[in-house]
């Protein structure tokens, strides 16, 4: 039965670290996946993670399945994350959350829940968006559309035909909004545009879906959840999806987390209920030692400021990078755009659309050893200080500075 099989194409993004990995250029440069890399270009563990994971070893005594939806204070504190402390919604208990195996599980927990109980739902994304996004929703059985984000002459907004996008949505359809850190453009709605969003979007009768993967990561833990917050307080239904993968650096213990809120603690209960049906008969219950490792640090208020203080430092040096980087390519006359390469700063997170195409993406691979995903995202945290000149003088050669 297996001869007969095709190959798979491989994944857009981690099919670039292979072939990054296969190269043998030692000076080669991988700017594609999404990972926070230090100044040496390693992927540290934070010393809060390190301290938690001591105390749950030393206390730990079972190795006994989770609850389905996982650890109850786990979810507390992701409430709280979102939303702010004793907030209103978390007291009427119109929001419940799931601990999901990453921000991707929650995810495709959630297209599951709406292929089934929504059925005609369509479910809306960014053009552009996270490559993964369509897969995940196509695999779970969801109708997929695309409205309008980027300006892609200016590299911005473009808020009025975002705008127009969704007075053409159906009412009942889903539209999936990033939280913050908009991947893989770095550009956000302002407050005001968030609140002019939420409005259309009640107005239009549709279900909000927030993919959170970077809170913290563009200008701190409760302004990044600001967009979240607006919504909140106008739209009476929504699904959250949220990450650990990055603001505790936890990618490989896949930490995410589902959160449901309804306009009642009745239909939060109904609909977490069908949540739990569809966990039990995918991976059954979640993995445990992650999501310790958060609810341990979260629960002391002295290592709760050291990993604040960590995620700082590393929101920090992104911004940095990202000056030095405009900076640099500058010196080299290199405009990324016609307007030059102002828009790099402006952009939040760890990522950055530079305005570079396919062809030169191509060539910079080919001829430079440098990994940039086809369309033309960077990894911010991929810079540093060893490789920013010749990356800067790579980009400067596949365009052609005069």
């Amino acid at each position: 039965m297996f001869d007969s099989v095709p190959t798979a194409p491989p994944d857009p993004i981690l099919g670039l670290t292979d072939a990054f990995k296969a190269d043998p250029n030692p000076d080669k440069i991988n700017l594609g996946v999404g990972v926070y890399q230090d100044e040496t270009g390693h992927t540290p563990i934070l010393d809060s993670v390190t301290e938690a994971r001591k105390r749950i070893i030393a206390a730990e005594k079972s190795k006994t399945y989770m609850p389905i939806t996982g650890d109850p204070a786990f979810g507390r504190h992701t409430q709280s994350l979102l939303l702010g402390a004793d907030h209103a919604l978390v007291d009427q208990k119109r929001i419940l959350t799931a601990h999901c195996p990453g921000g991707t599980g929650a995810l495709r927990i959630a297209g599951e829940y709406l292929a089934r109980l929504h059925r005609g739902a369509t479910i809306h994304i960014s053009d552009p968006t996270w490559a993964n996004h369509e897969s995940v929703f196509g695999a779970a059985g969801l109708p997929i559309e695309t409205y309008d984000y980027l300006a892609g002459e200016t590299i911005s907004l473009d808020f009025e035909a975002m705008l127009e996008s969704i007075e053409g949505m159906a009412r009942g359809d889903v539209i999936l909004l990033h939280g913050c850190c908009h991947n893989p453009t770095g550009i956000d709605l302002s407050s005001e545009q968030w609140r002019t969003v939420a409005e259309r979007i009640r107005d239009q009768g549709l279900l909000p879906l927030v993919d959170l993967a970077y809170q913290g990561f563009a200008d701190g833990l409760n302004e990044d959840a600001g967009g979240l917050r607006i919504l909140a307080s106008i739209v009476p239904e929504m699904i959250i999806c949220s990450s650990y993968s990055k603001n505790f650096g936890l990618y490989n213990e896949r930490v995410g987390a589902l959160s449901i809120i309804a306009s009642s603690t009745k239909a939060a209960e109904a609909v977490f209920s069908q949540i739990k049906t569809i966990i039990r008969a995918n991976y059954s219950n979640p993995p445990a030692h992650g999501a310790a490792i958060v609810t341990t640090i979260l629960d002391d208020a002295q290592l709760r400021k050291r990993w604040e203080v960590e995620l700082a430092e590393m929101r920090t040096r992104i911004n940095d990078l990202r000056r030095k980087f405009a900076e640099a390519l500058a010196e080299r006359r290199v405009k990324l755009i016609e307007s030059g390469n102002d828009f790099l700063n402006h952009q939040r997170g760890m990522f950055s659309y530079s305005g570079l195409n396919r062809e030169q993406v191509t060539k910079l691979r080919r001829e430079q050893a440098v990994y940039i995903v086809g369309s033309g995202r960077i990894n911010i945290a991929g810079i540093n200080d060893r490789n920013l000149v010749p990356l800067c003088d790579a980009i400067a050669a596949v365009t052609c500075a005069r």
